[in-house]
Protein backbone atom coordinates (compact mmCIF):
# COMPACT_ATOMS: atom_id res chain seq x y z
CA UNK A 1 0.00 0.00 0.00
CA UNK A 2 2.80 2.42 0.91
CA UNK A 3 4.68 1.59 -2.31
CA UNK A 4 1.58 2.44 -4.33
CA UNK A 5 1.26 5.79 -2.57
CA UNK A 6 4.91 6.56 -3.31
CA UNK A 7 4.49 5.85 -7.04
CA UNK A 8 1.23 7.79 -7.40
CA UNK A 9 2.90 11.27 -7.55
CA UNK A 10 5.28 9.98 -10.22
CA UNK A 11 2.31 8.74 -12.24
CA UNK A 12 0.69 12.17 -11.98
CA UNK A 13 3.91 13.88 -13.10
CA UNK A 14 4.16 11.51 -16.06
CA UNK A 15 0.56 12.23 -17.13
CA UNK A 16 1.17 15.98 -16.78
CA UNK A 17 4.38 15.88 -18.85
CA UNK A 18 2.74 13.72 -21.52
CA UNK A 19 -0.18 16.14 -21.85
CA UNK A 20 2.15 19.16 -22.03
CA UNK A 21 4.15 17.41 -24.74
CA UNK A 22 0.97 16.70 -26.70
CA UNK A 23 -0.06 20.38 -26.46
CA UNK A 24 3.37 21.53 -27.69
CA UNK A 25 3.25 19.09 -30.61
CA UNK A 26 -0.22 20.38 -31.53
CA UNK A 27 1.04 23.98 -31.37
CA UNK A 28 3.97 23.14 -33.67
CA UNK A 29 1.72 21.36 -36.17
CA UNK A 30 -0.65 24.36 -36.26
CA UNK A 31 2.39 26.61 -36.75
CA UNK A 32 3.56 24.56 -39.75
CA UNK A 33 0.15 24.98 -41.37
CA UNK A 34 0.03 28.70 -40.50
CA UNK A 35 3.54 29.40 -41.85
CA UNK A 36 3.24 27.32 -45.01
CA UNK A 37 4.57 29.16 -48.06
CA UNK A 38 6.31 31.88 -46.02
CA UNK A 39 9.65 33.30 -47.04
CA UNK A 40 10.73 33.67 -43.41
CA UNK A 41 9.01 32.37 -40.28
CA UNK A 42 9.66 31.95 -36.56
CA UNK A 43 7.97 30.34 -33.57
CA UNK A 44 9.14 30.87 -30.02
CA UNK A 45 7.76 31.51 -26.56
CA UNK A 46 6.78 35.08 -27.45
CA UNK A 47 4.70 34.18 -30.50
CA UNK A 48 4.97 33.50 -34.20
CA UNK A 49 5.89 35.74 -37.12
CA UNK A 50 6.06 35.22 -40.86
CA UNK A 51 6.98 37.11 -44.00
CA UNK A 52 4.66 36.29 -46.87
CA UNK A 53 3.53 38.25 -49.90
CA UNK A 54 5.40 41.43 -48.97
CA UNK A 55 3.92 41.60 -45.46
CA UNK A 56 5.19 40.62 -42.04
CA UNK A 57 2.51 39.19 -39.75
CA UNK A 58 2.80 38.59 -36.03
CA UNK A 59 0.52 36.19 -34.14
CA UNK A 60 0.20 34.69 -30.70
CA UNK A 61 -1.01 31.23 -29.79
CA UNK A 62 -4.29 31.52 -27.89
CA UNK A 63 -7.10 29.05 -27.29
CA UNK A 64 -5.70 26.40 -29.62
CA UNK A 65 -5.07 28.60 -32.66
CA UNK A 66 -2.87 31.42 -33.90
CA UNK A 67 -4.52 34.82 -33.44
CA UNK A 68 -3.08 37.48 -35.76
CA UNK A 69 -2.01 40.51 -33.75
CA UNK A 70 -0.70 42.85 -36.43
CA UNK A 71 0.54 43.16 -40.00
CA UNK A 72 3.16 45.45 -41.59
CA UNK A 73 3.97 46.07 -45.26
CA UNK A 74 7.67 45.51 -45.93
CA UNK A 75 7.76 48.07 -48.76
CA UNK A 76 7.02 50.84 -46.27
CA UNK A 77 9.82 49.72 -43.92
CA UNK A 78 12.18 52.61 -43.14
CA UNK A 79 13.89 51.58 -39.92
CA UNK A 80 14.23 48.54 -37.67
CA UNK A 81 15.30 48.94 -34.05
CA UNK A 82 16.21 46.19 -31.60
CA UNK A 83 14.58 47.09 -28.29
CA UNK A 84 14.44 45.55 -24.82
CA UNK A 85 11.21 43.62 -24.33
CA UNK A 86 10.09 45.00 -21.00
CA UNK A 87 12.15 48.07 -20.16
CA UNK A 88 10.34 50.70 -22.20
CA UNK A 89 12.25 52.44 -24.96
CA UNK A 90 15.74 51.11 -24.20
CA UNK A 91 17.60 49.85 -27.30
CA UNK A 92 19.67 46.70 -26.98
CA UNK A 93 23.42 46.68 -27.40
CA UNK A 94 25.18 44.20 -29.67
CA UNK A 95 26.22 42.06 -26.70
CA UNK A 96 22.72 41.81 -25.18
CA UNK A 97 21.00 38.45 -25.02
CA UNK A 98 17.57 37.21 -24.01
CA UNK A 99 14.08 38.51 -24.73
CA UNK A 100 13.70 41.55 -26.95
CA UNK A 101 11.48 43.02 -29.66
CA UNK A 102 11.98 44.34 -33.15
CA UNK A 103 10.38 47.72 -33.71
CA UNK A 104 9.45 48.14 -37.37
CA UNK A 105 8.97 51.77 -38.40
CA UNK A 106 7.61 53.08 -41.70
CA UNK A 107 4.93 55.40 -43.15
CA UNK A 108 3.99 56.70 -39.71
CA UNK A 109 3.34 53.19 -38.38
CA UNK A 110 5.16 51.22 -35.71
CA UNK A 111 4.94 47.49 -35.02
CA UNK A 112 6.69 45.67 -32.19
CA UNK A 113 7.43 42.00 -32.85
CA UNK A 114 8.59 40.15 -29.70
CA UNK A 115 11.43 37.61 -29.76
CA UNK A 116 12.67 35.32 -27.02
CA UNK A 117 16.23 35.31 -28.42
CA UNK A 118 18.21 38.45 -29.33
CA UNK A 119 20.47 36.62 -31.81
CA UNK A 120 17.47 35.41 -33.78
CA UNK A 121 16.02 38.93 -33.71
CA UNK A 122 19.27 40.33 -35.15
CA UNK A 123 19.18 37.71 -37.91
CA UNK A 124 15.57 38.68 -38.72
CA UNK A 125 16.52 42.36 -38.69
CA UNK A 126 19.22 41.79 -41.31
CA UNK A 127 16.98 39.64 -43.51
CA UNK A 128 14.08 42.11 -43.34
CA UNK A 129 16.33 45.03 -44.32
CA UNK A 130 17.67 43.00 -47.28
CA UNK A 131 14.10 42.17 -48.29
CA UNK A 132 13.00 45.82 -47.95
CA UNK A 133 15.91 46.95 -50.17
CA UNK A 134 15.03 44.33 -52.80
CA UNK A 135 11.39 45.44 -52.89
CA UNK A 136 12.27 49.10 -53.52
Amino acid sequence: MIHGLLWFPLLLVFVLLASLGWLERRRQNLYRIWAEGSELAKLDGCGAAKVKGGFISWSSFEAGSFQEKDKFEIKSLELIELMALSSGEAPLTNESQGQCRLRLIGCGEELDVPFSDADRAREWMNQLMRKARCDL
